[in-house]
C-alpha cells in the first residue's frame, strides 16, 4: 500500500468512527484506538504535506450539528477541539514552546472530563442560551431546555456582566449511568456503552422530562467571552465563576516548570480511579489571558493549551466462573467472574462475555488466565486468553441447555447469537416483563416506577401483567401498608391504571414482550389484523405477509399466542376491560401510501420524529434501516451510510423540499 492510499484509508477510517461517536453515540472503537489512528494520519500528513487536504479530519473539530435536541445556533465564539498529547516528552516540549514565546508562563493543570461540549450565555445576569459544540467553528445545537435541568446550570447571576458566555462539560456520574443502564436492562433496551455517550445522547434528545431523569451534571472549564468586566487569569474567572454557584473544574494546579506540569499530570492520573465520574485526560493550559490572546489558535486547536491522553490500562487475571443472568426477553447473559484486579483505580471483578459467539471467539473456559481492559475508562471488558497458560482438563465453555433460574428448556434463536429461556412463566423475566409492560413505548402507565414494582412483586400482588389491573381490588391495603405511598400517590397511580385500558392495542402488544416485537411492528401488526383475537389466531403465512415481518418474528409471535397461560392472562385483560382493538387513526391518502421512507442525516427545518410522524400520517412507513424493500430514503447533510447503502441499491432519495412537494404541504 503506497503512503497515499494508508492516507485515504485512514482519512475514511476516522470519518466513520468520528460520525459513530460525535453523531450517533455508538462508537465501535476505543477512544485510544481511535487516537492512535488520528496519530498515524497527523504524522503521514507531517511526512507528506502535499497529502494534506482542506477536508482533512485533522483539520475538522467535533461533528456535525445535528438539529435532534432543538434548532442550529452560530457560536459567538468557536468551540474548538485540544491538541492530543501521548507522553512526557511532547509535555515538556510545549512547556518549552511556551516559555520560547512568552515571559514566564503560567500553566494550570487541571481534569480532562470525559463528556460532551456545552456553552451557556448569559445577558445580564440571566441565562438566555445552551448551545453543544455542533461543529465546533459555525454552528452548535440550541439544547437550552435540556440544560436547565441539570442542577449545576445556574439560572440568574446574582454580580453579573453584562454579557458572559462559559463553556464546560457536560457528563454523568458513574452511579447515575449505571442507574440509567439498569433500567435500560429492565426495560429491554440496549445500553449505553460509557457514561460519555449517554451523557451526549441525553443532552440532545427532545424530552427535557429525560434529560432530568437521567441526572446529568456540568462542570465548567473556560470563560469564552465577557463584556462588563475582566479577568487577568484563568484562576481568577474560576473565582468569580465559584462566587456565582457555579461549578468549576476547581482541583486544578498552577505551575511554572516542565516538571511541576508533569508531576500536576501525574497525580490526576493516579487519583483518577477514585473520582465519581471518568475523565480521559489532563489539560495543560496557559493561566493568563493576555499570552493566551497572543498566541490565538489554528483552524482547530488553540496554540496555548494541550490535553495529555493517558494510556489505557490492562492486566491479567485468573478466570474463576461464569454466571448466568435472564433477561425481561428470556435471554441468558453470561458474566466473567475473575479474581479481582486494580483498573484506572478501581477494583473489577466482573466483564460480560455477551453470548456463546464471543465465547467461541476468544475460546474462553474457567480457570483461564484472562487479559481484562477497560472501555471508556468505566466498563471492564475481556480483551483476550493467555493461552500459554492454560490449565491442564481445560475445556471451553457452553451456555447451558436448561434455563438456570427454573429449570426450562433454552433454545438458540434462528439468525441470532441469544440463547433464551422458553418459559414465559420464569421468575427471573418476571420484574423486566412488568417494567415493559408499564413503560412508556408500551402501556405508558404514568407514576408507575421500578421502585413500586420491585415491591408489588416482592409482596405478591403481581406474578403476572394481568395482576396490575387488580391492583385497585387492594387499594385499602395497599394503602396501610404503604406499597406506593398514603392515599393520594395510591389514588393516582390506580387512576393511571384505569387509564391506560383506554390505550390503543399496539400499545398492550408491545408491552407482552413478545420476542422480536417492538413498538414500530406492533404498530404494523395491529394496523393489519386490528383485534387481539384476530391476531391470537393468525397464520404463520397470514403474519410473514405484514410489512417487515418475518418468520423469525411470526413465529415468536406463534408461540406466544399457542402457549395457553398466556391465553389466560389476555381473557383476564379483556374481562378487566383493557382495550384489545386497534383505533383508527385519521390517514391522507398520498403517494406514500403503503411506502417504506428511512430519513437519515440532519433536515433543514424537520427533526428525524417529526418526519417520520409526518410520512405515517400520509399513509407510509418510517423505517430504521435500508434494505431492498425500502421505496425511499429522506436524507439531509451529513446522511452516511445509509444514504450510501440508498444510492447502491439504486433506491431513490429525496430532499426535505422533494418530501413537502410529493405531500402537497
Amino acid at each position: 500500500m503506497t503512503q497515499e492510499e494508508r492516507v485515504k484509508e485512514l482519512r475514511e477510517q476516522i470519518a466513520y468512527h468520528s460520525d459513530r461517536y460525535y453523531n450517533q453515540d455508538d462508537p465501535v472503537i476505543t477512544d485510544h484506538e481511535y487516537d492512535m489512528l488520528m496519530q498515524e494520519l497527523k504524522k503521514l500528513e507531517k511526512e507528506h504535506p502535499e497529502l494534506v487536504t482542506e477536508d482533512s479530519p485533522t483539520r475538522k473539530v467535533g461533528g456535525s450539528a445535528k438539529r435532534t435536541a432543538g434548532v442550529l445556533v452560530r457560536h459567538n465564539v468557536p468551540m474548538l477541539s485540544l491538541q492530543d498529547v501521548f507522553s512526557k516528552e511532547e509535555i515538556y516540549e510545549f512547556v518549552a514552546q511556551m516559555r520560547e514565546q512568552l515571559p514566564d508562563p503560567e500553566f494550570v493543570v487541571e481534569y480532562k472530563i470525559d463528556g460532551l461540549s456545552m456553552a451557556l450565555r448569559y445577558e445580564n445576569g440571566a441565562l438566555v442560551l445552551a448551545e453543544t459544540r455542533g461543529d465546533g467553528v459555525n454552528f452548535g445545537e440550541d439544547v437550552t431546555a435540556n440544560a436547565r435541568v441539570i442542577p449545576e446550570v445556574v439560572q440568574t447571576l446574582s454580580d453579573a456582566p453584562e454579557y458572559l458566555e462559559i463553556r464546560g462539560e457536560v457528563y454523568m456520574k458513574n452511579d447515575a449511568f449505571e442507574r440509567v443502564n439498569e433500567r435500560q436492562e429492565l426495560l429491554g433496551k440496549k445500553l449505553f456503552a460509557n457514561p460519555r455517550n449517554c451523557a451526549a445522547g441525553t443532552l440532545r434528545q427532545l424530552d427535557s422530562a429525560v434529560t432530568k431523569e437521567r441526572e446529568l451534571s456540568l462542570f465548567i472549564f473556560n470563560i469564552q467571552q465577557v463584556r462588563g468586566r475582566e479577568f487577568e487569569t484563568h484562576t481568577q474567572g474560576y473565582e468569580y465563576l465559584k462566587s456565582q454557584g457555579i461549578t468549576v473544574i476547581d482541583d486544578y494546579r498552577v505551575c511554572r516548570t516542565a516538571d511541576e506540569v508533569w508531576e500536576a499530570i501525574e497525580a490526576i492520573g493516579e487519583n483518577r480511579g477514585n473520582l465519581a465520574y471518568d475523565i480521559d485526560g489532563a489539560v495543560v493550559k496557559l493561566n493568563r489571558y493576555a499570552d493566551r490572546e497572543q498566541l490565538g489558535a489554528t483552524s482547530k486547536v488553540p496554540r496555548w493549551a494541550i490535553a495529555y491522553k493517558y494510556p489505557p490500562e490492562e492486566k491479567e487475571t485468573k478466570l474463576l466462573d461464569i454466571e448466568l443472568s435472564v433477561g425481561r426477553t428470556g435471554r441468558i447473559t453470561p458474566t466473567a467472574v475473575f479474581e479481582p484486579i486494580r483498573l484506572c483505580g478501581t477494583t473489577v471483578s466482573r466483564a460480560t462475555l455477551h453470548n456463546q459467539d464471543f465465547i467461541d471467539e476468544l475460546d474462553i473456559g474457567i480457570g483461564d488466565t484472562i487479559v481484562v481492559y477497560k472501555s471508556g475508562e468505566i466498563i471492564p471488558k475481556v480483551k483476550e486468553v493467555r493461552k500459554e497458560k492454560r490449565p491442564g482438563g481445560w475445556r471451553r465453555y457452553v451456555l447451558p441447555a436448561v434455563c438456570p433460574v427454573c429449570g426450562a428448556r433454552t433454545e438458540r434463536e434462528r439468525d441470532t447469537a441469544d440463547l433464551r429461556c422458553t418459559s414465559p412463566g420464569c421468575p427471573a423475566q418476571l420484574l423486566r416483563r412488568i417494567v415493559n409492560f408499564v413503560g412508556r413505548d408500551a402501556m405508558d402507565i404514568k407514576g408507575f416506577g421500578t421502585v413500586y414494582i420491585e415491591e408489588l412483586v416482592r409482596m405478591g400482588y403481581i406474578k403476572d401483567v394481568a395482576d396490575i389491573f387488580d391492583l385497585k381490588e387492594h387499594r385499602d391495603a395497599l394503602v396501610a401498608r404503604g406499597v406506593i405511598g398514603k392515599e393520594k400517590n395510591t389514588d393516582k397511580l390506580l387512576a393511571a391504571i384505569e387509564k391506560a385500558k383506554e390505550n390503543d392495542a399496539y400499545r398492550l402488544l408491545t408491552g407482552l414482550g413478545i420476542p422480536n416485537v417492538g413498538k414500530a411492528a406492533a404498530k404494523a401488526i395491529m394496523k393489519e389484523f386490528r383485534t387481539m383475537e384476530r391476531l391470537a389466531d393468525a397464520t404463520m403465512e397470514e403474519l410473514v405477509a405484514v410489512s417487515d415481518i418475518g418468520e423469525i418474528s411470526a413465529e415468536c409471535i406463534r408461540s406466544f399466542f399457542a402457549d395457553e397461560k398466556n391465553r389466560r392472562i389476555l381473557e383476564r385483560l379483556r374481562a378487566d376491560g383493557v382495550n384489545m382493538e386497534a383505533q383508527e387513526s385519521e390517514v391522507i391518502d398520498s403517494p406514500l401510501s403503503g411506502k417504506t421512507v428511512v430519513v437519515t442525516g440532519t433536515l433543514p427545518t424537520l427533526g428525524r420524529k417529526e418526519a417520520q410522524e409526518l410520512i405515517e400520517r400520509y399513509g407510509g412507513k418510517a423505517s430504521g434501516s435500508v434494505s431492498k424493500k425500502t421505496d425511499y430514503v429522506l436524507a439531509g447533510e451529513h446522511a452516511g451510510s445509509k444514504l450510501t447503502k440508498a444510492q447502491e441499491l439504486g433506491i431513490p432519495v429525496l430532499s426535505e423540499d422533494d418530501l413537502r412537494r410529493m405531500l402537497g404541504e
